[in-house]
């Protein structure tokens, strides 16, 4: 159930990543009758901007997962930290695939083609650091392994031996 949810909790990161992730803008020219697609900024720092926004989504969204898991179920156990894991990984992987369908058009050269010579237009939104899939589960991992050690049941203190001398 744990994994189903957080999976389906991906299109809510996938939205997110979709909006708040910066556009990288590009321009299309004719370079000897053929179209290319340049940067319009060339030091821009907005492709690395894109794959650091679905990261700190991916914490984000990794820590609140770990808090609400850890209080609907304080005992944990090793089912409850698989379907954590891998329910973090199936929401980034939906997420990722979302922001892509939801972003601009993949073809990039139709694209520039289409909105002409000289105009500025939005690259697709595209996760050049796939270690970003991890962000969540680790994430979520993570925070539950904190929640545990700090605010979990105790196991009870042993009852001191008694010693056999009179």
């Amino acid at each position: 159930m744990l994994t189903v949810a957080l999976t389906l909790g991906g299109v809510l990161l996938g939205l997110l990543w979709w909006w708040l992730a910066p556009h990288v803008p590009l321009v299309g020219d004719v370079l000897d009758k053929s179209w290319v697609v340049y940067l319009k900024d060339s030091e821009g720092e907005q492709a690395v901007g894109v794959d650091g926004t679905f990261t700190l989504l991916g914490l984000g969204f990794g820590a609140v997962s770990a808090l609400v898991a850890f209080l609907l179920r304080r005992h944990g156990g090793a089912p409850l930290v698989v379907a954590l894991g891998l329910g973090g990984l199936l929401g980034s992987l939906l997420a990722w695939r979302l922001g892509i369908w939801l972003g601009p058009d993949q073809d990039v050269l139709a694209h520039a083609q289409a909105v002409g010579k000289g105009v500025t237009f939005s690259a697709p939104l595209k996760l050049s650091a796939k270690g970003a899939l991890l962000a969540w589960p680790l994430a979520a991992l993570l925070a539950h392994l904190g929640l545990t050690a700090l605010f979990g049941p105790r196991d009870p203190e042993p009852a001191p031996a008694e010693s056999g001398t009179p």
